[in-house]
């Protein structure tokens, strides 16, 4: 099933430096209904989970590194067996996670739509150089929303929400005719956030 939020580090293919820090994995997942949601850079320590899982998956199958790779995927599966079905987990009361598992509520759906706005909401479609156009002229957003709607809710006569599906991923200056980025509004150790 798919989850609410992924949690990841800033490196691609998660993130980019474009508007809102969205990669086309990014956008694909905001279509699936799942919120990225980063950490701060140079702190894997907020995706300490993910750091200890890595650190354990590599010093149980690739230190040293198996001959062939077919080894190693037998590797990996032995690996995936034992820590999801046998080893037991502190945090689970000495469990293992395997015990705790309950399929995802959110199933993947047939089809993948692009987000729909609200009335009142102006709707461009991002154009394959990433631009869109806005008061006869052309604003560059991003590549990775290329093909894709975007909501433009005005804030006051100048400055315009660029929103993609429930994140607003920059301002748009209509005087100036061109975006400011916009920090993420999911906090790096905050609880998953819910769709505005």
């Amino acid at each position: 099933g798919l989850p609410r939020a992924i949690r990841t580090d800033n490196g691609s293919p998660f993130a980019s430096v474009g508007l809102g820090g969205l990669s086309a994995l990014a956008v694909w997942w905001v279509k699936l209904g799942i919120l990225p949601e980063r950490i701060e850079p140079g702190h894997p320590e907020q995706n300490g989970r993910l750091e200890r899982l890595h650190r354990t998956l590599k010093a149980e199958t690739a230190s040293p590194p198996k001959a062939t790779w077919q080894r190693q995927q037998r590797a990996f599966q032995t690996f995936r067996s034992s820590y999801n079905e046998e080893r037991p987990h502190e945090a689970l009361g000495q469990q293992p996670p395997a015990r705790h598992y309950q399929p995802s509520v959110r199933s993947y759906p047939k089809r993948v739509d692009s987000p729909e706005y609200e009335a009142g909401t102006t709707v461009r479609r991002v154009r394959t150089n990433g631009e869109i156009k806005w008061n006869g002229g052309r604003v560059y957003l991003s590549e990775a929303l290329c093909g894709e709607p975007v909501g433009l809710m005005p804030q006051d006569d100048r400055y315009w929400t660029i929103h993609f599906g429930p994140l607003q991923i920059g301002l748009l200056d209509s005087y100036a005719n061109h975006t400011l980025h916009t920090p993420t509004l999911v906090l790096p150790m905050s609880p998953v956030a819910q769709p505005r």
